[in-house]
């Protein structure tokens, strides 16, 4: 029965209707018996509209039949707590929702139904794109004071036809430094073509940059073009550079000095109107002075030197990797997943990233596929991960080791100073945060 429709409940409907979140009640057969006004806002359905309809039909969602909060409150006969959700409202938006769910009973103790309360969350989602915006540029992102300082230079490095070299540990996005200086340049309009001067051997790396003339060897019945006429009026990124064999490198510097080159069996050379982006995990210069790579080919391609830091230099990335990961792979995988435990999230806090940002990427990518839950554990991490960062022989996880500044800020930013949850999320109780906080002199307003 609706509140409104008994006098005697006319008060409990006041006092539902003050409440911000969305209220709602319903019998053992899932049927509405009360809504109260915010229900009525974030869902666009009225009281009138929803009093006696089965749940499912007001807020439309696959959970409804699949995992439904109320309907797992009444099985277990334990509350649901903050289960996100995405419902869609009457004008067919898309809303996400925090749901909790308890069993109603009567005065003897007898389940009767359940109730529902529910909170729009789509300003917290805003806010979380917002600030993923702020520190993204291209498709690059970060809150590093060092890497803001690299997407600072990049229009300037992008503008001009300089031959730039980006150096960094394998796995810390230069590919994706690559694709920015080619997107923000004059030459945009024209292909990006990629060379990985390590992937091939010589003769068939010499073919793959160069191009092949018919008969030019045993095997070549056709003109084939390389990546350099494939690059033309573009840019030609050439990842490991420092894999280069000698003898290319000398092709290669004719082709920076000249802008012309020759392919595999041809008489004549061909102009290159291509702009050149190199990439490496070398040390180029210890190999200059080794005699494995040219001294003369170092120079050329050192025009604009850009260092990229690996991820463990820049911790207070890791939490922002990780919800765009995870919203990533939620929608590569169709899944619902709000997050990770504290426990895990820890783990994941403490790790060194040898692998960097490709590493964290796989590991947010395979956690997604193994989760059947709500939320990423410990258990659905993989096993050798958690071999080298096993939380019980880990003193500093037991611990609870503090975060760094940086890492704490990232997270203060990315919950709006919502100490609850940043305490959830790090495993602490509150009082630790804050002296966590106090001691770094952040904000505690």
């Amino acid at each position: 029965m609706s509140t409104k429709d008994n006098p005697h409940n006319e008060n409990l409907q006041t006092i539902l209707d003050s409440v911000a979140d969305g209220v709602f009640t319903v019998d053992e057969n899932m049927r509405i018996t009360t809504y109260n006004r915010a229900a009525e806002e974030i869902t666009g359905f009225s009281a009138e509209e929803a009093i006696g309809k089965h749940c499912y039909d007001i807020f439309r969602t696959g959970v409804c039949f699949s995992a439904c909060p109320v309907k797992e409150a009444l099985e277990t006969g334990q509350s649901v707590i903050n289960r996100e959700v995405d419902i869609i409202a009457k004008d067919n938006r898309d809303v996400p929702i925090s749901v909790s769910a308890s069993i109603l009973r009567d005065s003897e103790g007898k389940p009767i139904g359940g109730v529902e309360t529910f909170r729009d969350q789509s300003l917290i989602f805003a806010l979380k794109r917002e600030i993923e915006k702020k520190f993204s540029f291209q498709e690059l992102t970060s809150r590093n004071s060092a890497m803001r300082r690299l997407f600072d230079v990049l229009p300037d490095i992008a503008e001009s036809e300089a031959t730039v070299v980006l150096q960094g540990d394998s796995g810390t996005g230069k590919e994706l430094f690559a694709n920015a200086i080619h997107n923000l340049s004059g030459r945009k309009n024209g292909p990006l073509v990629v060379v990985n001067c390590g992937a091939l051997p010589e003769p068939l790396l010499e073919a793959e940059i160069f191009g092949v003339k018919r008969g030019a060897y045993t095997g070549a019945v056709e003109n084939r073009p390389g990546r350099l006429s494939m690059a033309e009026g573009g840019t030609l990124f050439l990842d490991e550079i420092g894999d280069l064999p000698l003898p290319l490198q000398v092709k290669l510097l004719r082709v920076l000095e000249n802008h012309e080159f020759q392919p595999l069996g041809a008489s004549t050379p061909q102009k290159a109107n291509v702009r050149f982006v190199t990439a490496t995990h070398r040390n180029l210069e210890q190999m200059v002075e080794q005699g494995t790579f040219r001294r003369d080919l170092f120079f050329r391609i050192n025009v604009v030197a850009l260092e990229i830091p690996p991820l463990c230099e820049r911790p207070e990335d890791i939490p922002l990797l990780i919800d765009i990961f995870l919203d990533r792979f939620n929608r590569t995988y169709s899944k619902k997943i709000r997050g990770f435990s504290p426990e895990a999230l820890q783990v994941l806090l403490n790790h060194s990233y040898p692998g960097n940002v490709r590493e964290l990427l796989n590991l947010v990518e395979q956690t997604v596929i193994l989760c059947r839950d709500s939320e990423i554990g410990i258990e659905h991490l993989p096993a050798g991960f958690l071999a080298v960062n096993r939380p019980e022989q880990n003193e500093t996880f037991s611990k609870r080791k503090r975060p760094s500044k940086d890492v704490l800020q990232s997270m203060l930013t990315r919950y709006s100073g919502n100490r609850k949850k940043i305490a959830h999320q790090l495993g602490v109780d509150r009082t630790t945060l804050w002296r966590w906080m106090k001691r770094y002199q952040l904000n505690d307003d």
